[in-house]
């Protein structure tokens, strides 16, 4: 597959060019197509097929073309608007359109070349021209959160207006910022800083620009996200191939976060469920031990579940999946579903559509080839990349229930 300035399969790491604890993004699948199935303890052993979901409709989001690779797709928290990421040639920017497909606005920030040598580095995330990533939603759908490296080399935080072309620079420190996530119910986002030499996150009230450091250093500490009634942020911590999820309490950051997994397996990606009871995350613990093997993993968010072993193990919902880095798995607007990217290369990586009760997965019949990226609205709307031609496509899709 051609992708400019993204990287599919196994992620860079993050010691890619700087110095860098290494990062969990190493231990993906080289290909995630020769991974060898396995089940996991709880994983529902499906000896018969069920029948497909049958979609009311699948089509293109926006016009591609050869030469454009368009992906990481996000949704508004109204559904109204959807957000992605498109790169042609060493031009990177994001795309703001209606949930119709009509484009409102496109964010492509560009300052003077230079910078210097940086000590961290974010994710997937490709050194060249320009960049622009992470898009995160005001509450209101009227503002936005990016990263942006400006074509200056470090990465920083910005936020822009629906309609506007004019942005406001939140971050200016001479590490790199980035992974912001808007907390849906005040002014304030949490993000990933480098400023300790490790990955540290941070709150900072986007009126009055105050700064709160949550977490302190000794590892990374990456991915936060917030539940949905503003009161946790998920996240990651951990080095090199074996990250924890947790969540802390923003209120309270001098108390410790509250750790949801504790063993030898990479947790990455954690997301909350709409109702915030619960914590989807990819994890590679598997019955054949093989690190190249990713499971869809849900637990309890008040940490009532197993935090290690068989109990932990028996969480999986889902087992071989292709874990999608950019976003975390996507949950259904119910809370009872997650769509999901199936690791089979002979069916070209189609979606599935697994029920966290009973555990029973179920394809979604998009007749796309070598998907990822899913996303879904809160309508249960469904956007994800495919590709066409050997080019990565915005498709959108909605189940038939």
């Amino acid at each position: 597959m051609v992708r400019a300035g993204r990287v599919s399969g196994r992620r860079q790491t993050w010691g890619a060019a700087m110095v860098m604890a290494a990062c969990m993004l190493a231990a993906l699948p080289a290909a995630a197509d020769d991974a060898a199935p396995a089940s996991a303890p709880g994983v529902v052993e499906q000896a018969k097929r069920p029948d497909p979901l049958v979609p009311l409709f699948v089509r293109p989001f926006a016009a591609g073309g050869k030469g454009r690779n368009d992906g990481n797709p996000v949704w508004s928290r109204s559904g109204l608007f959807l957000s992605f990421e498109r790169s042609e040639g060493d031009k990177k920017e994001v795309r703001v359109h209606l949930a119709d497909g009509t484009e409102v606005q496109t964010v492509y920030h560009q300052l003077s070349s230079g910078g210097g040598e940086m000590k961290f580095f974010f994710p997937g995330v490709v050194e060249d021209i320009s960049y622009n990533a992470s898009l995160s939603w005001s509450p209101d759908d009227m503002r936005f959160l990016f990263m942006s490296n400006g074509g200056a080399g470090n990465y920083d935080i910005y936020a822009g207006d629906l309609g506007s072309s004019s942005f406001t620079r939140l971050t200016e420190h001479k590490e790199k910022d980035g992974q912001p996530d808007w907390s849906p119910k005040a002014n304030a986002m949490v993000f990933v800083s480098g400023r300790t030499g490790k990955g540290d996150l941070y709150l900072m009230d986007l009126g009055t620009r105050v700064l709160t450091r949550l977490t302190q250093g000794g590892s990374e500490h990456l991915y936060p996200q917030w539940s949905q009634d503003g009161k946790r942020i998920a996240f990651i911590a951990g080095s090199s191939e074996n990250h924890d999820i947790y969540v802390i309490d923003p209120a309270r950051p001098a108390g410790p976060p509250r750790r949801l997994t504790r063993w030898e397996h990479d947790d990455i990606r954690p997301v909350w469920s709409p109702d915030g009871r619960r914590i989807a995350f990819y994890s590679n613990a598997n019955a054949a031990n093989d690190p190249r093997i990713w499971s869809l993993m849900v637990v309890n968010a008040d940490g009532t579940d197993p935090a290690e072993g068989d109990g932990l193990a028996a969480k999986a919902v889902a087992v071989d999946v292709i874990p999608d880095v950019e976003r975390g798995p996507a949950w259904m607007p119910d809370s009872e579903r997650i769509v999901y990217v199936k690791n089979d290369r002979l069916e070209y990586h189609p979606i599935y559509v697994v029920t966290i009760a009973d555990r029973v997965s179920r394809q979604l019949q998009t007749e796309t080839k070598m998907n990822h990226d899913v996303s879904c609205s809160a309508d249960g709307t469904i956007a994800f990349r495919a590709q066409v031609d050997q080019w990565d496509r915005i498709f959108v899709t909605k189940i038939k229930e």
